[in-house]
């Protein structure tokens, strides 16, 4: 649901790592992405990140996405409050814990866009 708002701050940095299946000319190389991905395979090099040495560390897998292809995930939990002004009007925001996230990826989000996107959501 992090689509809701375009939040790229709550997207990995990186996925993977994903085989090569061969080279698109000069600049773009087609990976073997898992079915479910939803995105096409073919990434200018500038997007892709070398991987050194032999040790695999797998990484999260791709996030599911919506038909319109924002990824989907829950808060988890709240780490912190506080309270910011907006318009001359105190607004809550808490620090939410995403789903397949670590919490160094939480980010501030209004308390009301959190209990009105997910009702079923217990700080």
């Amino acid at each position: 649901a992090f689509g809701l708002r375009g939040s790229l701050k709550l997207r990995a940095k990186f996925y993977g790592p994903f085989r090569i299946l061969k080279r698109i000319g000069k600049v773009a190389y087609h990976l073997q992405l898992p079915e479910e991905a939803g995105i096409h395979p073919v990434f200018h090099v500038s997007q892709l990140k070398k991987h050194v040495g032999n040790l695999v560390v797998p990484l999260p897998n791709l996030p599911l996405v919506d038909e319109d292809g924002n990824i989907k995930t829950e808060p988890v939990a709240v780490l912190a409050r506080r309270v910011v002004p907006r318009r001359n009007e105190p607004v809550t925001q808490w620090l939410v814990h995403w789903e397949n996230l670590s919490p160094e990826d939480a980010t501030w989000e209004d308390s009301a866009f959190i209990q009105a996107t997910f009702p079923h959501f217990r700080p």
